[in-house]
C-alpha cells in the first residue's frame, strides 16, 4: 500500500463526515437523532476507503470502546471516539493516585501508625506511541484533530487509516482476508512489547470469531457477524519489531501480558518501613477476597508511586489502553491498599487505570477482559468464589472501626460495569429463584439505568448523564421520600457521586423486606430501604441465599468492620486487638445475606523484621454479610442462619 495524498484523504473524509456530522442531512430535521445504522455505515465506508477488512476494523473498535462514542469526552488515557484515538496532552495531565486523597489509612491497622503518603508528581517521561494515535491519524487522513475527537465517522476513518498504515509498514498486503492483519492489529494496540501486543490482537480476533451485536451509547445499532473460521497469522507478530516482555517473577495467566515492577520492601528512618508486609499466604492464612480499585491517576504516575518505599502498595496495576498488567507485590505477601487490615491480610488488590468522577473516562474493553482473566486465575489459585461477597470494590470494604467509617474510599464508583465484568468472569447475574423469592440480586440494565449524581466536576453540579450499575434507595416507596441515611457517616444523604449512604450495586444480594407495586424493599443498614423495580425494567432479579438474623432473645446484634479473635487467643508478645463494633446494629426481625463464614483472625506485622510476625486465630466465628453498600461482619454466636 502506498501513502495516500492529503488531498485524497480530505476528499475521502468529505464523504465520511456527513454520516455522523453535526450538520443535519436533508433527510432528517435539525435536532433529530441520527439514523441508527449510520455508525455501521461509517465502518463500512472507512473499511472500503482504506482497504481494511470490515471485521478487523469493527473488532478493533469493539476492544477499544465497545463502539461507544461517550459524547466526544476523552477516556482516562485521552482517547476519543469509537476507535479510542489518543492525545497525550489529556492523558498526561493527571498523575496522582486515589491513595493521596481522603482520610483513609490504606494499611488499616491501628496497631501501627498509619502511613500518610504525600502526593508526589510523576517523573517526566517520553510520550509513548499508545498515547498519541490521534495526531498520527490526523496526518494520515488530513482531518483536523477536532473532527477526529468529535465526529464518530471521522474517528472511524482515522482508525482505519492507522491500521492501513501499520499494515503497509509491516510489508503486508492490502488483503481482504482478516487473517493477514494480525501484525497490524498488534501494532494498533500501541504496546511496546510482543506479549501485550499479542494479547490485544488475540482478543480482537476472539471478537471477530465470536461476533458481537449491541446498541451503543449514542443509540447506534452495530453488528459484527461471527466469523469462526478466521485463523490469524500469528507469525506476523515477528515483523513488528517489538521488544520481548519481562514476565519473570509474575503471577499471571498466560492469556494476559504481565511484567514485574516491584514495590520495595525497605526500611527507612527510625525503623519505619514500607510499603507492604511479607507473609506466607495461603500457608499462613487464606486469601479470601480480590479488591477492585481505580487508580485516580494515569499509568506512568501510578507506577512511580508504587515503587516509592514511603508510599503504599497494591498487588497489580492494569493499563487502560491495552490491558497490560504490572505486578508489584507477590500474592503471598500483604499489600497496603484496602483501608482495612483484616481485608488487606486476606486479599489481593487490583488497581485499574481510571477516574471515579469521570463517567466518560471509560474503562476499555481490553482492560475489562484482562482484569477478568487475572481475577479468574487468582480465584482458581486461591479458591475464591466468583461472587460480589468476595470480588469487592474498594467501596465495598468496611471501615475497620467506627472512627474510620467516614474516611473510607468509594472507588471504583457507580460507573464500573459489574454486570459486564461478571459476564467476562463467566458468572453472569441470572435469576436463581422464583418470582417471590426472599432474596434479590441487584441487576439494573447498565445502559438505561441513569441515576442523577452530582459532584463529578464541582460540588452540587450534576454529573454527565451516564449508565450506572447502582440503584438508589429511599425510606418509602416514593422517589420523593427521603434517601436512606447511613448513621456511621453522620451526614445528610444526597446524590453526590461519592455518597454511598443510599446506593446498592450490581451483584450485591439482600433479603427482601417488603413489596409494593413496582417497588421492592430490602433490609439495608438496619432499615427498610425501597427501590423502584418495575417488571418491564427490573432493578433486581430473584435469588437464593443463606440469611442470618439475631438469635432468639436478642433485640439486635452488633456489627463489625473486621473479624478479629477474642482476647484469649492472643499469645504473649502480641498485643490484644479490640473487637470494637461499628455504629450499626442488626435488629431482630431483619435478615442479611451471608457471603462467608470465617474464623476470628489477626495478622500481627508491625515491624520490618519478619520474625516477629504472627497469625492469631481464635475460636470465635464470624459471618461476612452484605449489610449496606459495604460488607460487614457479625459474630456467629449472636445470630442464627435461615434459608
Amino acid at each position: 500500500m502506498r501513502p495516500r495524498a492529503t488531498a485524497t484523504a480530505v476528499a475521502a473524509a468529505a464523504l465520511l463526515l456527513p454520516l455522523l456530522g453535526a450538520a443535519p442531512s436533508p433527510a432528517r430535521p435539525a435536532g433529530a437523532a441520527p439514523a441508527p445504522d449510520r455508525l455501521q455505515r461509517a465502518f463500512a465506508a472507512a473499511a472500503a476507503e482504506y482497504h481494511v477488512p470490515r471485521s478487523v476494523l469493527l473488532g478493533v473498535s469493539y476492544l477499544q470502546s465497545r463502539w461507544d462514542t461517550h459524547g466526544g469526552a476523552p477516556s482516562v488515557t485521552g482517547g476519543y471516539g469509537p476507535m479510542h484515538l489518543t492525545d497525550a496532552r489529556t492523558a498526561l495531565a493527571r498523575a496522582s493516585s486515589h491513595h493521596d486523597e481522603g482520610a483513609e489509612d490504606p494499611r488499616g491497622d491501628d496497631a501501627r501508625p498509619a502511613p500518610r503518603p504525600e502526593p508526589r508528581p510523576a517523573e517526566p517521561a517520553a510520550v509513548p506511541a499508545r498515547l498519541s494515535t490521534l495526531p498520527r491519524a490526523a496526518e494520515l487522513t488530513g482531518l483536523s484533530p477536532e473532527a477526529l475527537r468529535t465526529d464518530p465517522a471521522a474517528n472511524v476513518a482515522g482508525g482505519a487509516a492507522l491500521l492501513a498504515d501499520a499494515q503497509r509498514r509491516l510489508g503486508g498486503p492490502a488483503s481482504t482476508d482478516p487473517a493477514d492483519w494480525y501484525g497490524a492489529v498488534a501494532r494498533f494496540s500501541g504496546a511496546d512489547d510482543t506479549a501485550t501486543a499479542a494479547a490485544y490482537a488475540d482478543d480482537v480476533y476472539a471478537v471477530i470469531r465470536a461476533g458481537e451485536r449491541r446498541t451503543t451509547d449514542g443509540g447506534q445499532r452495530v453488528t459484527l457477524p461471527a466469523s469462526p473460521e478466521v485463523a490469524p497469522e500469528r507469525d506476523l507478530l515477528a515483523r513488528t519489531g517489538l521488544r520481548s516482555a519481562e514476565a519473570a517473577g509474575t503471577e499471571c495467566p498466560p492469556t494476559v501480558s504481565c511484567e514485574w515492577v516491584p514495590a520495595p520492601y525497605e526500611e527507612f528512618g527510625n525503623g519505619d518501613y514500607g510499603n507492604h508486609d511479607r507473609a506466607d499466604r495461603p500457608a499462613s492464612q487464606p486469601v479470601r477476597y480480590i479488591v477492585v480499585h481505580d487508580t485516580e491517576g494515569t499509568w506512568d504516575g501510578v507506577l512511580n508511586l508504587v515503587q516509592d518505599p514511603t508510599y503504599v502498595s497494591w498487588n497489580y496495576s492494569l493499563r487502560s489502553t491495552d490491558g497490560h498488567i504490572a505486578q508489584h507485590v507477590k500474592t503471598k505477601d500483604v499489600a497496603w491498599h484496602a483501608g482495612n487490615w483484616y481485608v488487606n491480610a486476606g486479599s489481593v488488590g487490583l488497581e485499574h487505570e481510571g477516574f471515579l468522577t469521570d463517567p466518560d473516562a471509560w474503562y476499555t474493553e481490553a482492560m475489562y477482559r484482562s482484569s477478568a482473566r487475572l481475577v479468574k486465575y487468582l480465584a482458581k489459585k486461591y479458591g475464591i468464589p466468583l461472587d460480589r461477597q468476595h470480588i469487592l470494590g474498594h467501596d465495598n470494604v468496611p471501615g475497620p472501626t467506627a472512627s474510620a467509617v467516614p474516611g473510607m474510599h468509594t472507588d471504583p464508583g457507580p460507573y464500573w460495569d459489574w454486570a459486564h465484568y461478571f459476564r467476562l468472569l463467566g458468572r453472569p447475574f441470572h435469576p436463581t429463584a422464583g418470582k417471590h423469592a426472599d432474596v434479590v440480586t441487584i441487576r439494573p440494565d447498565y445502559a438505561s439505568n441513569r441515576p442523577v449524581y452530582t459532584g463529578c466536576a464541582s460540588a452540587g453540579v450534576p454529573c454527565p448523564a451516564h449508565g450506572s450499575g447502582e440503584v438508589r434507595l429511599y425510606s418509602d416507596h416514593d422517589e420523593k421520600a427521603p434517601l436512606i441515611r447511613d448513621t456511621g457517616l453522620g451526614t445528610t444523604p444526597g446524590t453526590g457521586v461519592n455518597d454511598l449512604s443510599s446506593r446498592v450495586s450490581t451483584g450485591q444480594q439482600f433479603a427482601v423486606a417488603d413489596r409494593w407495586g413496582e417497588w421492592t424493599a430490602i433490609w439495608y443498614l438496619g432499615q427498610k430501604a425501597w427501590f423502584r423495580d418495575p417488571p418491564e425494567r427490573p432493578a433486581a432479579v430473584p435469588a437464593k441465599g443463606r440469611l442470618v438474623t439475631p438469635r432468639d432473645g436478642l433485640a439486635s446484634a452488633p456489627v463489625y468492620g473486621r473479624a478479629y479473635p477474642e482476647a484469649a487467643a492472643y499469645p504473649a508478645g502480641v498485643p490484644v486487638q479490640s473487637v470494637s463494633p461499628l455504629p450499626y446494629r442488626l435488629p431482630a426481625g431483619q435478615a442479611y445475606v451471608v457471603g462467608d463464614e470465617v474464623p476470628g483472625e489477626y495478622y500481627y506485622a508491625v515491624t520490618y523484621d519478619e520474625e516477629s510476625h504472627r497469625v492469631v486465630r481464635g475460636r470465635d466465628r464470624y459471618y461476612e454479610i452484605q449489610y449496606g453498600h459495604r460488607v460487614a461482619f457479625v459474630r456467629a454466636a449472636d445470630v442464627e442462619t435461615v434459608g
